[in-house]
């Protein structure tokens, strides 16, 4: 959906008037949306959507989903959640999740970015690699 310019310019500004020290937040999300409905400006609806969108990717970008093919134990998980947080900073929250799938290796999703270490993944791009050959 195509946003006017005018909203997203409206969006984008709340969403930056969100932060406080670098960190969404979630008060001052709710007031600049309580804000803007009262106010009521022009494209005010695809300014919000569009500020919900800039939010849930905020919020993704600091929640990481580790899969793994097995429960890890307790050792590999806090080894796993330094590793993020010395990367990403300490505010990275974690949700480990069992997918056998995977047959074997680590998947990590944060935000956008996919970290694909999987013994499937690599049987996928050992046989790809070997059916263009």
């Amino acid at each position: 959906m195509k946003i006017p310019k005018e909203a997203r310019k409206l969006s984008r500004s709340l969403f930056r008037s969100a932060f406080t020290d670098g960190r969404l937040d979630g008060a001052k999300v709710s007031a600049a949306v309580s804000q803007t409905i009262a106010a009521k400006p022009r494209y005010y609806l695809a300014a919000l959507k569009n500020l919900h969108r800039l939010v849930r990717m905020e919020l993704e970008k600091r929640h990481a989903v580790v899969e793994s093919a097995e429960a890890l134990d307790a050792a590999a998980t806090a080894r796993v959640e330094a590793d993020l947080k010395a990367r990403y900073g300490a505010d990275i929250t974690t949700e480990f999740r069992v997918n056998p799938d995977l047959l074997g290796g680590l998947r990590v999703k944060l935000g956008s970015d996919v970290w694909d270490g999987s013994v499937r993944a690599r049987l996928d791009r050992l046989q790809e690699s070997l059916s263009h050959a």
